[in-house]
């Protein structure tokens, strides 16, 4: 997907354009390419984008660590903010306090909009936090069976010790 240039947006019927989206995104491992869609809209001090996409991952099991795929899927909006300030370095603190509003995402208005990289954000955020193969998973089990009788046999000496002992 290339990126799209923002002031182009206006000359688009209905300040609208919509991208198929078929193929592998860099930087995500996917089984399956992304497939769906995204719209982009050019709402004069901002644009709307929305966004339906789905592909199949494979994840490692956090409690069994056994890998299994996942259907990643998401049906989203955002809007960004055309901002001139956007463009410029930040000047600021490191360490500053921001306030709710201002957590807010903007590009430059004659800037470019990469619907491959907010499409790669959108699918790493609905990534589960908590990777389970199934809600049942009982985790990684000892088989003691074997343990058992036949024993390590590293432990062997020890083992003849202690029955000597009273």
């Amino acid at each position: 997907m290339e990126a799209i240039y923002i002031p182009q947006l206006t000359k688009a019927p209905e300040r609208t354009e919509v991208i198929p989206v078929e193929e592998f995104i860099a930087g995500l491992e996917t089984l399956t390419p992304v497939r769906g869609q995204v719209r982009v809209q050019h709402q004069v001090n901002y644009l709307e984008v929305s966004g339906k996409a789905e592909t199949i991952v494979t994840l490692t099991c956090h409690r069994c660590l056994q890998q299994y795929n996942y259907r990643l899927s998401i049906d989203t909006s955002e809007m960004i903010w055309l901002d001139e300030s956007a463009s410029l370095p930040y000047e600021g603190a490191i360490d500053k306090e921001v306030a709710v509003e201002d957590l807010i995402e903007s590009l430059p208005p004659q800037g470019y909009f990469n619907p491959s990289e907010w499409l790669y954000e959108q699918l790493c955020l609905e990534m589960p936090q908590k990777q389970l193969c199934k809600s049942d998973c009982a985790g990684i089990t000892a088989d003691t069976s074997m343990t058992d009788k036949v024993g390590d046999r590293r432990w062997a000496s020890l083992e003849a010790l202690k029955k000597q002992l009273p």
